[in-house]
């Protein structure tokens, strides 16, 4: 019984992660911080989930769900890392930074965004 309870509070944690992940990807003005938001809260509510229904399935091979988890959270970071340098080196546009670019001078950059590097 205090599993069960447990499982539905893990998934339902997990959904609203990922719900939050979803507003993010769809509300915040740049690349990155949308990066951010699906990777982070993305990775934590997927994981969150995977727990719940490994918890309320009495899964017989919990090893499998436990490196599941393991590797998504491993990779994801590394992935949105490469992605967000891709975006920066191709010149995605930065929006509300305080104190300016922080990489300016030690990666090189695209003058101007691929959309307007396209644009004819």
């Amino acid at each position: 019984m205090t599993g069960s309870i447990v499982a539905v509070l893990s998934m339902t944690a997990g959904v609203a992660f990922i719900l939050i992940a979803g507003l993010g990807v769809a509300r915040l003005p740049d690349v990155f911080q949308r990066m951010h938001a699906a990777t982070k809260a993305g990775g934590i509510g997927t994981a969150l989930v995977i727990l719940g229904v490994l918890l309320a399935s009495g899964a017989g091979r919990p090893l499998t769900g436990v490196l599941t988890i393991l590797f998504m959270l491993l990779t994801i970071s590394v992935a949105s890392q490469m992605l967000a340098r891709a975006a920066y080196i191709s010149g995605a546009e930065l929006k509300d930074l305080e104190r300016g670019d922080p990489l300016a001078g030690v990666l090189e950059r695209e003058e101007a965004p691929l959309e307007e590097r396209t644009a004819r």
